[in-house]
């Protein structure tokens, strides 16, 4: 991976970002709000993925997804909301502050607000 999230359509790369934090998934919502593609026919690839990613990919609607780097809570989310994921490395947890605030949501559209309230301070 060249980018911090990159978003492949039949293999070909459609968006890419290499922000900080979260900002990349707030910046591929806009870009699919203006595109014609839906999340569920699209791949994922993600350098890190903790419980906020996870639950804000779900949210947007992704069902396949790549991360360099899988955190637990984060593989809990994905498989709990059924979605297609494969790693290359998993670790106990992301120290990240939405990694521990979420720890206990389920609820993607719950972490979605909670992040998105965050992003807006």
């Amino acid at each position: 991976m060249k980018h911090s999230l990159e978003i492949y359509h039949n293999r070909q790369l459609v968006f890419q970002s290499d922000g900080k934090w979260l900002h990349p998934l707030f910046e591929l919502e806009n870009y699919l709000t203006e595109s014609d593609f839906d999340p569920a026919d699209l791949l994922v690839k993600d350098k890190i993925i903790g419980r906020a990613a996870a639950l804000i990919l779900i949210h947007l609607g992704f069902r396949r997804v790549y991360a360099a780097i899988l955190s637990e809570p984060g593989k809990a989310a994905l498989e709990q909301h059924q979605v297609q994921f494969a790693f290359k490395q998993l670790v106990p947890r992301i120290l990240c502050r939405t990694e521990s605030l979420l720890k206990n949501e389920s609820s993607p559209d719950k972490a979605y607000q909670i992040v998105s309230n965050l992003r807006k301070k």
